[in-house]
């Protein structure tokens, strides 16, 4: 057995191949990291985007509509990490009925499901507990690619990390008979009251610790990110799941996975610190600057029927579910706005030509527009 600053390394036997398997101690690190110069400032940063993020989401009225885009556009992001190709654009219209569900999709589909059932139950007061986090698990993976691979259950054998065998691995995890431990240890951690550690920070060891315990077969990476957002809310940081740092790890992602082998190799915790702290300003930013765009294309928008005459009350109607649907069918449009589809129509190509929508299907029989102030996101990689 080797002893490191954060762990251990056991020797296991598995597929006829002896290696050596990490087992990280339990949080916190002794002694605890300390952010200091650049580091702390980074933390100051994170902490303010995050309160800008949590008041405007609280406050802008658009905030419902953006809030239901950027739960998906975070499930995308972090199945992209795992390889998929699903572009929001893909899901939203798989969501009206505009396209097939392909494996990346119904892969979307799930990370959205997991989500949603973690924050009805941390609105039910459930504390994040082993349990909370097997059923994120087993709806993650209750249909679609890795249903095959024990949804909701903890791995009773060996995994590892990158490479074709363990032999060759990037990083292989706890054995089995170590991982009850080290889970346990990390349940208790993160409901630990603990004033000297702020909430970003335990976020961002917890983050790291999920990772190296890689409790299930399939399924770590996006079950731990859901962690992030969902420590954040409980603690009431956030009280909507608005940050997608998904983004960001996925554009980062040398730096992203370095970092978190930098902590188990050497203990390197105030890089991957810093690194979380950015990744969390930049993207708590860029949310609040989209909800100011949104807001101030809404206001626009409205201004623009202000001129339209005895057009206007429809066409205020069309725009009023458009803002808070991203995307729509015409004959829905139709149908909550108590208008004959081919007024609809005719509102919906006005609008196109004002840049107002867009048509995301080129089938003149299945159209289905988006609201332009959501277009940069459809796509996004």
């Amino acid at each position: 057995m080797r002893q490191e600053k954060t762990g251990r390394y056991v020797t296991v036997s598995t597929v006829g191949e002896r290696v050596q398997a990490y087992v990280p101690n339990p949080l916190p690190p002794e002694p605890l990291p300390e952010l200091t110069g650049t580091g702390m400032m980074k933390y100051a940063k994170a902490e303010r985007a995050l309160g800008a993020l949590d008041a405007m989401g609280e406050e802008v009225p658009s905030a419902a509509a953006y809030l239901y885009t950027c739960v998906r556009r975070e499930a995308v992001l972090s199945s992209m990490i795992e390889g998929t190709q699903s572009t929001l654009n893909d899901f939203l219209l798989y969501e009206q009925g505009g396209s097939e569900a392909s494996g990346d999709v119904e892969e979307v589909s799930r990370y959205v499901a997991a989500m949603q059932h973690g924050m009805a139950r941390l609105g039910e007061g459930y504390p994040i507990t082993l349990r909370l986090i097997r059923e994120l698990h087993a709806e993650l993976l209750r249909s679609g690619r890795g249903n095959g691979k024990q949804p909701g259950e903890f791995r009773q054998s060996q995994n590892w990390i990158g490479g074709t065998r363990p032999g060759n691995a990037a990083y292989v995890p706890p054995p089995p008979q170590e991982l009850m431990s080290c889970l346990g240890d990390l349940e208790l951690f993160i409901n630990r009251d603990d004033e000297t550690i702020p909430v970003l920070v335990k976020a961002a060891m917890v983050h790291v610790q999920f990772e190296s315990i890689h409790p299930f077969l399939d399924g770590n990476g996006r079950v731990g990110r859901l962690l992030i957002q969902m420590m954040l809310c409980r603690s009431g940081v956030l009280h909507k799941p608005l940050l997608y740092l998904s983004l960001y790890f996925r554009r980062h992602r040398g730096d992203y996975y370095r970092l978190l082998d930098s902590v188990r190799q050497m203990g390197a915790w105030e890089p991957w610190l810093e690194f979380f702290m950015e990744a969390v300003a930049t993207t708590a930013k860029q949310a609040v600057d989209e909800l100011r765009l949104i807001g101030r294309a809404v206001r626009e928008h409205h201004s623009w029927t202000n001129g339209l005459g005895r057009a206007r009350e429809n066409v205020h109607k069309v725009l009023d579910i458009l803002e808070h649907g991203v995307i729509c069918r015409p004959l829905d449009l139709a149908k909550k706005s108590d208008l004959a589809p081919a007024t609809v129509y005719k509102i919906l190509d006005r609008m196109e030509k004002q840049g107002i929508v867009h048509q995301q299907t080129n089938s003149p029989r299945n159209r289905i527009y988006a609201y332009a102030p959501y277009a940069a996101m459809l796509n996004e990689r």
